[in-house]
Order: structure tokens, then sequence, then C-alpha cells
């Protein structure tokens, strides 16, 4: 038995993934005027405690995909697949990585302590029979993607739970999991559409093709920058001007989703992408700029179109 396999199953290489909690914390920051001194300690335990209950999904994924990994060309050398694990220490695994997981979440706050359990359920809905909604052709990247708006709470509520963020806020960072989903499956679909063992890996590619993908794709990208730009415009309209950065965000990922063996599959190798990382970095700096800017024009624009309306 090598520690190592257990360790690699943990995926410790996708905790990067949680930095999705971040914009929680930072936006609920800025809405109630926080002290960022007295979010320090709360923040990093609530992010580890994220890791580990994604560690837990994690564990509980690739013990429970082995049986379907086996028609993948990469997976299949997977130690799960090959047999040289034992399904006890998977299974205490699981458990202590989710106790570990929960138990720092009590540490922050009841309400975080919800979402950071709701984060593990979702981990069982989306890979345990008879649920296993990754199975089930749209619902896959919907249930999955639904733990963006967890993380995004689970941020919110290192700061506070007096009260929620925006829907529209909530729903448009879902709608943006789910493009990141449906970029992800339209790669793989098209790793694997050679091989002719798609179907066999991932059930729902029965039903998915290249075109519906890159429709859903477009789909969630539109009502991702919908609601996004409801949030701008109702809380912060100098934001507005982030918009067209965020569309050539959605544009430029979509370009990588379609590059042969497309790290979009991985989201973990997404580091080689120097220029979109680059990239992603100078969005960040001018939504934060955006963020403490004031452009009074913009205000008066929206006052003066909203007034003639009315009259």
């Amino acid at each position: 038995m090598k520690l190592s396999n257990y360790i690699k199953i943990a995926r410790p290489d996708h905790w990067f993934k949680n930095i999705f909690v971040f914009p929680g914390t930072l936006i609920a920051a800025l809405f109630t005027a926080a002290r960022w001194d007295k979010l320090v300690w709360p923040f990093l335990i609530g992010l580890a405690a994220a890791c580990f209950v994604a560690s837990a999904n994690y564990v509980i994924n690739e013990w429970l995909d082995a049986r379907f990994d086996r028609f993948h060309p990469v997976k299949k050398q997977r130690a799960s697949v090959a047999g040289t694990m034992r399904a006890s220490s998977v299974y205490a695994e699981y458990v202590l990585l989710a106790v570990i997981g929960l138990g720092l979440a009590a540490l922050v706050s009841r309400h975080f302590f919800l979402m950071a359990l709701s984060l593990l359920g979702m981990g069982i809905l989306y890979n345990v029979q008879p649920f296993r909604t990754k199975d089930r052709v749209h619902l896959d990247v919907l249930s999955e993607s639904v733990n963006n708006p967890i993380r995004l709470l689970l941020g919110w509520f290192v700061v506070t739970s007096a009260v929620m963020p925006p829907s529209s806020l909530i729903l448009g960072y879902w709608m943006g999991g789910a493009f990141l989903m449906a970029v992800k499956r339209f790669a793989e679909l098209r790793f694997l559409s050679g091989s002719g063992s798609a179907g066999l890996y991932r059930r729902s590619f029965q039903y998915y093709t290249e075109e519906t993908l890159l429709i859903a794709s477009f789909f969630y990208a539109m009502c991702s920058l919908f609601f996004l730009g409801i949030f701008l415009i109702k809380y912060r309209i100098e934001l507005i001007l982030s918009v067209p950065l965020f569309a050539l965000l959605f544009a430029w990922y979509l370009r990588i989703g379609m590059k042969d063996n497309s790290p979009a599959q991985h989201p973990e190798r997404l580091y080689r992408e120097k220029k979109f990382i680059a990239y992603v970095a100078v969005l960040a700096v001018i939504v934060g700029a955006l963020f403490v800017i004031d452009i009074p024009p913009l205000s008066w624009f929206l006052n003066s179109v909203f007034n003639q309306e009315i009259r």
C-alpha cells in the first residue's frame, strides 16, 4: 500500500480551484466595510476547510469512477483503476478529510459550516448512486458548477452572515462555472472522439455532441454576463466597463478549449497558458480598481436615461 497513491487521489494539486472563495470574501468586505486585519485568520481557516472538503469529494470521485476510467487513455493509469488501493482505506480517507474540513468550517461560523456541508453533499449527489448526476446530460454540468456559488458563499460567510450576497451575483457565478464545465466537456469529447470509448468513459457522452456542448457553453456565457451586468449596474456602475473584458475572457477560454488535447480538460494545468493567466491577473487588477474609483459621468448617464423614461 503506497501512501503516495492516497495523497494523489485527494488531488492537492486541485486546491487552487478554491481561489473562487476569495471573490466572495472580497465583495462582502467591500459591501460591509469590514476590517481586513480581522479577516485574515477566518479566511485562511475557511480556505483550508474548503480544500479538505474538496479533497474528500475528489477521493470519492476517483474511487467510484475507477470502473469508467479504464476506458480513458490517460486515466486508466490511475492506481484506483489498477486495483492497488484498498476500499476500506479509501473510505477512511474520505471520512477523515470530511471531518477535518467540516471541523475547520465550524470554527469560522455556523453559516460557513452549512455551506461546507453543502459542498460535501454536492460531491455525493455528483458521484454516488442512485443520484450520480455526472451521468445525466446537462445536469452533470449544472450540478458540478453549482460548487462555484457555494464557494462564493463560503467566502462571503467568512465576513458576514447578517446579509446574503445579491442573487444576480450568485447566478452569474453559477453560470460562469457552467460555462467552464461545458468547455471542459467539449474538450474531453474532442479528445476521446477518435478512440470510440467516450460513451463508456462518461455516460453523458452518449448524448452530447461537440455542437450541443458549444451551444451550451455559449448559452451559459450569455447567462453569466447577463446576471453579472445586473449586479454591476445595480451595485457598482463603474464595473460595467469590465463587461467587455469578461466577454473576452470567455472567448479566450473557449479558444483554449478548442485546442488539441486542450488544457481545459485539466484546469490545474492552465498555468501553462501564460498569456491567459497574465490576462486574468490584469483583469483582476482592473476590477479591483473599478471597485474603488468613482466615475460620476456613468452614474449621471444612468440616472438621466432613467428619468427620461419615467417622463
